[in-house]
């Protein structure tokens, strides 16, 4: 019988590093350098050949998240795929830039931010202007893992496991780097909570609500998110959208 070994990092032998920190599960093996804290050790590591893709990892002004949960498919999953989907289509259809899924890892020095977004839009005037650039891999010019600069939108979907994160940190480090509008969905409880948040001087500000609608400045759109048990008794997400 034959075994196929776990995919790990180097397995050549390593200096002894004080405060270096080694996570294995049933995939992979990872070692965190002890100046994971500092942008430029957050960035090498981060950046690394054999980073691990199934880690979601984070870099918040010298705090470091490594996610490794899998998310939930009712409350996130589900809901993810429905905004991704409506919004890539309005975007597709009216030629306004590009949306990405999560997956893309977003990278702002100002900011003091690296981090993989649920979604996040990108305009044409921003890549015309290069406030936005897709990073080549290293050796690999055509393939691109990393998105450098300022989007125009972000989008985060609270789990258990990321309320502090996505309610407190990423709105401010998002701020220092500018983004314009920051979307926040939370369908955790009995109540759907979704907020278009636009940047103001020193903080976020959400949108009014008119009718269970808000305006997105950066889409030029009215948006309305409501969802219902299906025959499934499992929840069913419709995002509405309104020309202003």
């Amino acid at each position: 019988m034959s075994t196929v070994p776990r995919p790990r990092r180097s397995r050549q032998k390593v200096e002894m590093q004080p405060g270096r920190l080694t996570l294995v599960s049933d995939e992979f093996e990872l070692v965190v350098p002890p100046n994971v804290s500092t942008w430029e050790g957050f960035r090498s590591f981060a950046t690394a050949d054999d980073f691990p893709e199934q880690v979601r990892v984070t870099f918040l002004d010298g705090e470091v998240f490594l996610d490794m949960s899998n998310e939930e498919i009712n409350t996130h999953v589900e809901l993810k795929t429905e905004l991704t989907t409506s919004l890539r289509l309005l975007v597709k259809q009216r030629k306004l830039g590009k949306l990405y899924g999560d997956g893309v890892l977003l990278v702002n020095e100002e900011g003091q931010v690296s981090n993989n977004p649920d979604a996040v839009f990108v305009s044409r005037a921003s890549l015309e202007a290069r406030r936005v650039r897709l990073v080549p891999r290293k050796g690999a010019e055509h393939l691109y893992r990393e998105l450098e600069g300022t989007p125009d939108m972000v989008l985060e979907i609270v789990s258990d496991g990321s309320v502090k994160k996505d309610t407190v940190l990423l709105p401010q480090s998002y701020h220092r780097a500018g983004i314009p509008e920051y979307w926040l969905v939370d369908a955790r409880g009995e109540e759907l909570s979704f907020q278009i948040l636009h940047r103001r001087k020193t903080n976020y500000v959400a949108s009014p609500v008119r009718d269970g609608w808000q305006r997105s400045k950066i889409f030029a759109q009215s948006f309305r998110l409501e969802r219902a048990l299906d025959d499934f008794g499992l929840w069913e997400y419709t995002l509405h959208v309104r020309e202003d």
